[in-house]
């Protein structure tokens, strides 16, 4: 089971695609693939519609506009250099805690749309990353075991970075290079939790059809767990919000390969959460 949203930005519906690949309406069930949606069972409430033959098939899904697979988040909470080789290229040590930055919910845009470079950007850097889709409301956090309790599923999040705002712009906080319009594609899917081992998961990238990363999760220095289950001690996870949990080695920023330019095309993907193709342009 995958849930996905298609249509028009901005007027996007809800699906579910099915084990055999077909896709059904999920409007009888909820308006969208959203916080409150995804507090309540939504796998269970879905699997029994199908189950019952209450949802309708999606004529002409194929053939929409794939969006992000959860409605605007309240959060997009990032964690960065979270594989030690990443940190290494960054030309940081790893990270004794997790490192925490936002982005703002308006980034979040669908899986094959354009990204614009923004006017005066000279640096736009790719990273592949697995996102958490926060599903129960968490705070303080007591185990692993109860923070994976709180997630609904994952997806793939494509954390673009503009580095010399980043780093040069910001004052030691990172937001200013996170945050320019469509800096956060998500999808295709959002894959529920239950089918995931989030710590077991190759994550790709490539430039123009040129490999960039290859990497797996089990490299993560913070798994999924304990990163969920730290932030839940300092801030209130809400359902539908979005964490990044960092990207590994091969980005742009290590000095191997040069940042992004208009007409550039890049792919990513995660095993089992699909992948997504970007095409950056210029501002107008």
């Amino acid at each position: 089971m995958k849930f996905v949203r298609l249509g028009a930005h901005g007027s996007e519906r809800p699906g579910v695609i099915d084990e055999s690949g077909t896709v059904f309406d999920l409007r009888s069930l909820t308006a969208d693939i959203d916080g409150a949606f995804l507090a309540a069972d939504p796998v269970a409430v879905t699997r029994r519609a199908l189950a019952e033959g209450r949802l309708e098939k999606w004529s002409g899904a194929a053939e929409l506009r794939i969006g992000a697979p959860i409605a605007r988040p309240t959060a997009v909470i990032c964690i960065g250099q979270n594989y030690a080789a990443h940190a290494a290229e960054s030309g940081s040590a790893a990270p004794e805690q997790p490192i925490i930055f936002f982005k703002h919910p308006n980034t979040v845009v669908g899986p094959t749309d354009d990204v614009t470079i923004p006017h005066g950007a000279t640096t736009v850097d790719w990273e592949v990353e697995l996102g958490v889709v926060i599903g129960r409301r968490a705070k303080y956090l007591t185990s692993d075991a109860e923070a994976l309790d709180h997630v609904a599923g994952y997806v793939v999040s494509h954390d673009v970075s503009e580095r010399d705002w980043q780093t040069q712009h910001s004052g030691g906080q990172w937001s200013k290079g996170k945050t320019a319009e469509g800096f956060n594609p998500v999808g295709p899917w959002l894959v529920p939790a239950e089918a995931v081992d989030p710590q077991r998961l190759r994550l790709w990238s490539r430039v123009n059809g040129a490999g960039r990363q290859d990497s797996n999760t089990a490299d993560q220095i913070f798994t999924v767990a304990q990163l969920v289950r730290h932030l839940s001690q300092y801030m209130v996870l809400e359902p539908g919000d979005l964490i990044n949990t960092g990207t590994p080695e091969g980005v742009a920023l290590s000095g191997r390969f040069p940042y992004l330019r208009g007409g550039d095309v890049v792919e990513m993907g995660i095993e089992g959460l699909g992948a997504q193709r970007q095409t950056f342009v210029p501002a107008p």
